[in-house]
């Protein structure tokens, strides 16, 4: 088409308007996805609605992977189209850039290099589909939607002054994001609960992500019409000239709208790098604190009791010297000592020796406790510093959460972890030591602080203790909120690697809700909410008791904002000294609870999580009554607060929606693969065990997953009882070893009872179905709980009943007696096939032995010539045991693994013969010769065995005929 301009445009030979690239861009796009799903659905329809479940008439609708990725000729000819579509797509993103570019401005060019990115890993998930290579597809369409993620803000925060583009622009985007909500949903009902037609609904939410996405480019041809190519300004759009009607401050306003108001004040790199230093560097403090629990624990579980080096737990308390007006002055002048000073806290895991690396975590505790208080004491002189600083520090908890999630709930910095475990502790005390020097870059805004500022230090303090002990014990690990509600099989609420992020998503908008309405937040009807939300969380299970816990997430976020800020305005040495010495007595409340039998004056507070959660949120009324009192004056400050604040807040916005889709892209990796395959199906054989496994701390302090799951799968066992198994508290990290296990091993869990069931863990995890479960917490009038799971499995299409048992301790002998009658009469309660993987604390043939092994339970010892046992026994009933083995464990816990190996029964013909067999045929022993080769123990562990596993007790496993 010619020039207007033909004065100016002598010897241009064509000329057209830019707005025809973003229509042959959409218009190619669309014709590649719309041609493969014609073409498709009339030459292989029934092919492609097929998926791993279900086929046509349940599933109707072909998701798009199966559309373009499947078949020929559907998928050559979308392949062309997307061929086609690459030169208008780079086109596209070249004049946005165009078009927004102003001097000085950095945004553009990120956003300009996103949608590069994001061309490039379109290509990818589109010529390497999930045929040819499942991972590398879902990695680079992970990477699209990631990429996505900025060019789409970014579109939106530079969109040029057009009324209808900015309109559009908003409501596509909305969709696209919203979409992904019922996406994912449907694709859990798809892949987890093999809903039949989830995947048809899901394939219509796909294909509804494609038409949005394709539609928000395709609104730059409203844009594009400044643009004559080759390309030529002819209206001065890309020099800030309002082309619209509308005014152009009304323009800005309604942009600023649609963004939220975080773009407003511009984006500059060093500004983004000071916030991603803030936010690791508060990650690094949160990685300190909540690794000084385990580095602790670690030493009464050896001294079986109070070692003396809980004392420890006080590290927190060090801010009490900033009350001491000369350190409190020298602690300020020198932040950045400080704060370097806490990173011994991430150089301990180069400490060999338990004790020096506990001495070591502590000190870095101190520091770090120190360093913050002064750091926010130091900035609450300036409204807008102080709340980034609050913001950062709330942040680094959401940012560990993330990291423990992606790491199955272990923290990749901790010092109870190396590279032989997973730990990426070189590279976190290099990020870390460069975060530190860019978070203390600036001077202080001055030593003497804020001054003294009405109110009560006393109230402050009580709500900073409520608050710290609430965000630790209950978000520092997403897992932990969803145990406390798990009930067993089937499954009737969350589970943890599938609906985590809920605890993410909540922990974020409140947070958000804390710095963009903190006067919702700072009302006792927000407090009344949180509180009912605790109730809920306390005595519920399920769903409901999980929506209970996701209220009270979102509340502790929220308010962190107010009560840290007040804080921060009164002296430190009452506050944080005081607030963190109240943190320290829930903590240790909060494990009194369950060690009531091992320490003084326990049994006052014996199973009392009620209490422990009511007192948190007495304590953090008390912060919120000190800062509702003051209303008056903060509502002045807030509102000069709100302008200058503003300008940190685009990139901790920023910065909380790349650890959201962080961890989602984890969340991804880690969802459930179905992959459950027993080792020796075509036997009709499987093998059980039953492992002590110390709260998977090994004995030189270092997380013992990685080698469990290698004794485990060598051994290649298909169901494991796992006992001291419950890592849910403070002093134990707020873990669980048995997402890593199951995940890692093609297993099916069961967690057992909850952490706020006050026991210390019975788990299950098996290579078959879990049918059903219910916990039980049997007779315990004196001593600790005793957990057991009974569970029943669909071994090989026989049910089968499972039960894993931890009996009480030595000195309770009634509670022993009591607990031995209860469980022989749940065994005996049922006439399937059964096993029992336990730990029963007696003597074999002797005392409580004789309850288990019973006509009551109808249970037989898997081997009673084995003399040499006290603790870990495995029975059994209606099954035929064919071999029997001890394992050493090395170093890895106190306990060995004991192992039997079983046939199911044909028929219950064959059941009954087996259950009534004499005692003299069903023991009979044989040689290893005389089983076929599949019914053996693995050899690689005879002799001197491998990695200090070997067969000891009888040097080699026995086998029965």
């Amino acid at each position: 088409m010619a020039s207007r301009y033909k004065d100016k445009d002598a010897g241009v030979v064509l000329s057209f308007g830019g707005q025809w690239i973003s229509w042959t861009h959409t218009a190619v796009a669309y014709a590649a996805f719309l041609s493969a799903l014609i073409v498709g659905s009339a030459l292989h329809y029934k092919k492609i609605v097929q998926n791993e479940w279900y086929g046509y008439p349940e599933e109707w609708f072909p998701s798009v992977s199966a559309t373009i990725g499947d078949r020929y000729p559907e998928r050559s000819i979308f392949m062309i189209f997307i061929a086609i579509t690459s030169g208008p797509r780079f086109a596209l993103v070249g004049l946005w850039y165009l078009l927004t570019a102003k001097p000085g401005h950095t945004l553009p060019k990120a956003i300009a290099m996103s949608g590069v990115i994001r061309t490039l890993t379109c290509g990818g998930w589109t010529y390497i589909t999930s045929t040819d290579d499942h991972d590398w597809h879902d990695i680079l369409m992970i990477s699209y939607i990631v990429f996505t993620i900025p060019w789409t803000t970014g579109c939106l925060a530079l969109s040029p002054p057009n009324a209808k583009a900015i309109k559009y622009r908003k409501y596509l985007a909305g969709s696209f994001f919203g979409t992904l909500v019922p996406l994912v949903y449907f694709f859990i009902q798809h892949k987890v609960h093999r809903v039949a037609g989830a995947y048809t609904i899901y394939a219509f939410f796909e294909w509804a992500l494609i038409l949005f996405d394709v539609a928000f480019d395709a609104v730059t041809a409203l844009d594009f019409e400044t643009f004559e190519v080759v390309v030529k300004d002819v209206k001065g759009a890309s020099k800030g000239v309002n082309t619209s009607s509308v005014p152009t401050a009304v323009l800005e306003k309604e942009k600023e709208k649609a963004t939220a108001g975080v773009f407003a004040a511009g984006f500059h790199l060093g500004d983004a790098l000071d916030i991603a230093a803030d936010v690791y560097h508060g990650f690094v403090f949160w990685s300190i604190l909540t690794s000084l629990g385990v580095v602790i624990w670690y030493f009464p579980l050896w001294h079986m009791g109070i070692s003396g080096y809980e004392a420890l737990v006080m590290s927190t308390v060090s801010p009490a010297l900033l009350g001491i007006k000369p350190l409190r002055t020298l602690v300020v002048k020198n932040q950045r000592i400080a704060h370097l000073l806490s990173l011994a806290g991430l150089l301990a895991y180069l400490v060999k020796g338990p004790v020096p690396r506990l001495f070591t975590v502590g000190f870095g505790v101190w520091m770090g406790c120190l360093a913050w208080a002064a750091t926010l004491y130091s900035d609450a002189v300036h409204p807008a510093k102080l709340e980034a600083r609050i913001l950062a520090w709330t942040a680094g908890l959401l940012m560990s959460s993330v990291a423990k999630f992606a790491w199955y709930t272990n923290n990749p910095i901790w010092p109870i972890m190396h590279a032989e475990n997973g730990g990426w502790n070189g590279t976190g005390l290099v990020l870390a030591i460069l975060a530190v020097l860019r978070f203390t870059r600036r001077a202080p805004l001055q030593s003497g602080g804020a001054g003294e500022k009405g109110g009560s230090p006393l109230l402050a303090a009580c709500g900073i203790g409520g608050l710290f002990f609430g965000l630790h014990s209950l978000l520092s690990d997403t897992s932990t909120m969803i145990l406390w509600v798990w009930d067993g099989y089937p499954i009737r609420g969350p589970v943890s690697n599938v609906h985590a992020y809920y605890t993410i998503a909540a922990m974020t908008g409140g947070l958000l809700l804390g710095v963009f309405r903190p006067a919702l937040v700072t009302t006792w009807t927000a407090f009344g909410v949180a509180s009912l939300g605790a109730t809920v969380l306390t005595l519920y299970q399920q769903w409901f008791g999980y929506y209970g816990g996701l209220t009270l997430a979102a509340y502790l976020m929220a308010i962190s904002i107010p009560l840290i800020s007040n804080a921060a305005k009164k002296n430190p040495g009452t506050t944080f000294g005081l607030g963190f010495f109240i943190y320290n007595l829930l903590v240790l409340f909060h494990v009194w609870v369950v060690a009531y039998a091992f320490v003084p004056g326990g049994p006052l507070v014996r199973e009392h999580t009620d209490w422990i959660m009511i007192t948190m949120m007495l304590l953090i009324g008390a912060g919120v009554f000190d800062v509702i009192s003051q209303s008056a004056s903060a509502k002045k400050a807030s509102s000069r607060r709100r302008a200058a604040a503003t300008g940190h807040r685009k990139y901790h916005v920023g910065a909380l929606g790349v650890l959201n889709v962080l961890f989602l892209c984890a969340n991804f990796l880690r969802f459930p693969t179905n992959d459950y395959k027993p080792y020796h199906a075509d036997e009709k054989l499987f093998t059980a065990g039953i492992w002590t496994i110390h709260f998977s701390l090994d004995n030189d302090m270092w997380s013992s997953e990685y080698r469990m799951r290698d004794l485990i799968k060598e051994m290649e066992v298909d169901v494991i009882g796992l006992l001291e198994s419950d890592l849910q508290r403070i002093i134990m990290g707020n873990r669980d070893t048995t997402q890593f296990l199951a995940e890692d091993l093609g297993m099916y869990v069961d967690y057992g009872p909850g952490p706020n069931k006050h026991t210390w863990g019975a788990a299950l995890l098996s290579k078959f179905p879990i049918v059903n479960s219910t916990h039980h917490l049997l007779p315990s009038p004196v001593g600790e709980l005793a957990p057991a799971i009974h569970a029943t499995l669909d071994i090989y299409g026989t049910l089968v009943d499972c039960f894993v048992f931890h009996s009480g301790q030595e000195e309770d002998p009634e509670d022993r007696r009591l607990q031995s009658e209860y469980l022989a009469k749940l065994m005996g309660s049922t006439n399937r096939p059964s096993f029992l993987l336990s730990y029963l604390v007696t003597k074999p043939l002797e005392g409580n032995y004789n309850t288990y092994v019973s006509d009551v339970s109808g249970m037989h010892d898997v081997d009673p010539s084995d003399w040499d046992r006290w603790c870990e026994y495995i029975l059994f009933k209606g099954l035929r045991r064919t071999g029997y083995a001890r394992v050493s464990r090395s170093t890895i816990t106190d306990t060995e693994l004991q192992v039997a190996k079983f046939i199911v029964p044909r028929s219950q013909e064959e059941s009954e013969i087996a259950w009534n067999a004499g005692e003299e045929l069903r023991n009979r022993q044989v040689h290893e010769n005389e089983v076929p080769p599949g019914w053996r123990f693995p050899a690689m562990f005879r002799g001197e065995g491998v990695r200090n596993h070997r067969y000891h007790v009888f040097d080699e496993p026995r086998y029965f005929g």
